[in-house]
């Protein structure tokens, strides 16, 4: 039976982006600003169309409202020729609109719109862990009762916790029972150190990666220290072996954290160390950012591979 490389589960939904001169909302009732554009978008589906441009067998799991939304979403993997399988929520397709500023940077208001009772039935799920060699958990809550089967399967559990204060009870199961943990340090102000830790040693994760925008992020093993990485300066680092990063300048973050972790899974796989991985997940999240909207382009393996390979 040919096995998935990774099984995506839960958070797809459309974003809309408004790119505005500041992330700030000025005098008067109304602000003229570029087009405003709606894409098929969240955690689920940059990891899950990341994963597929990267060479992995990828499946993505996951509800979507009977909507033009949803629609939109459906289109957009029958052309990228993404395995998707979904249930239909009662309470539509969710959404987000995110504001982006002239340096990329973003803010979302995102809806959360499924009920907090929603959940995929086992017996629509359970055939898709069998078939998976790796499992990444979108902290969506509809996937929540999936935890006691993938470890009786043991099955390999990635999750992104994104930007976690280190308090929400929300976010504890998935970081509890995941085997490697990605998180945000967006909400920590310098006690990423204490989450990360909080993490290993209250639950089963080996490693955890928590990334800081444009200032890089940390790393923390199981037994280890935190490390800290820079961020990704293409025109620095890469552009001698590979010319098209040389004229690279950051468009639009959306999709960023989403494409590192894609990155990393990919390295993984393919048997590199955290070290590789990281830088993976540096490459491949830099290049989501030279593209405006949300998973609008993803790096293939041929390039990611040669990008790996111009790093000093």
């Amino acid at each position: 039976m040919n096995m998935l490389d990774i099984l995506v589960v839960g958070g797809v939904g459309v974003d809309t982006i408004v790119r505005v001169p500041r992330i700030a909302i000025g005098e008067g009732d109304n602000l003229g600003v570029e087009p405003i554009l709606d894409y098929v978008a969240h955690t689920g589906n940059g990891v899950a169309l990341g994963s597929l441009h990267l060479g992995l067998s990828t499946r993505f799991v996951d509800y979507i409202g009977d909507d033009a939304q949803g629609e939109l979403i459906r289109h957009r993997y029958e052309r990228e020729g993404l395995d998707f399988q979904h249930l239909v929520s009662p309470r539509g397709t969710p959404r987000s609109v995110n504001l982006v500023d002239t340096e990329g940077r973003r803010y979302s208001f995102y809806d959360g719109r499924h009920s907090r009772d929603l959940r995929i039935p086992r017996d629509f799920y359970l055939p898709h862990l069998e078939a998976a060699r790796h499992v990444h958990m979108s902290i969506t809550n509809i996937n929540r009762d999936m935890f006691d089967d993938l470890e009786r399967l043991g099955l390999p559990v990635s999750t992104d916790l994104h930007a976690w204060d280190g308090e929400a009870e929300h976010h504890r199961e998935y970081a509890q029972r995941s085997d490697l943990v990605f998180l945000s340090a967006a909400k920590l102000a310098g006690r990423h150190e204490k989450a990360m830790r909080w993490i290993l040693d209250n639950g089963r994760a080996e490693l955890v990666v928590a990334t800081d925008g444009e200032r890089g992020g940390y790393v923390l093993e199981r037994g280890g220290e935190v490390e800290a990485y820079p961020a990704l300066d293409p025109v620095a680092e890469l552009s001698a072996a590979v010319p098209e990063w040389a004229t690279w300048r950051p468009v639009d973050s959306n999709g960023a954290g989403d494409a590192f972790a894609s990155g990393f899974l990919w390295a993984r796989r393919e048997g590199r160390g955290p070290a590789e991985a990281v830088d993976a997940g540096r490459i491949a999240g830099a290049f989501a950012c030279r593209r405006a909207g949300t998973h609008s382009e993803f790096i293939s393996a041929e390039l990611l591979s040669e990008s790996l390979a111009a790093l000093p």
